[in-house]
């Protein structure tokens, strides 16, 4: 994921294009699971590099987030949780 500009502008699109109802679509459950993810294993890539990284809060506080709209969803749409944590590889 790049750090920033165009790119990762047009990564979220893509992200929201195919998690969310259309490319605008940032708000969704789906999609902020799919854009915390991105983030997480972008940042998990670096602190594997790096390990003294001071990254490890932010990434436990990014994990978190992401634990509590997956629990959401699954109170919400439990067929739609099935399906995005499947297609995410977040189950195992």
């Amino acid at each position: 994921m790049p750090a920033h500009g165009r790119d990762n502008n047009k990564r979220k699109r893509e992200i929201a294009g195919k998690f969310g109802a259309n490319e605008q679509d940032m708000g969704s459950t789906k999609v902020q699971v799919a854009l915390l993810t991105e983030r997480i294993n972008h940042l998990t890539s670096i602190y594997a590099s790096s390990p003294r990284s001071p990254l490890a809060r932010g990434l436990l506080m990014l994990v978190g987030r992401r634990r509590r709209f997956l629990d959401y969803l699954r109170r919400r749409d439990l067929e739609g949780y099935r399906a995005l944590i499947k297609e995410l590889g977040l189950r195992k």
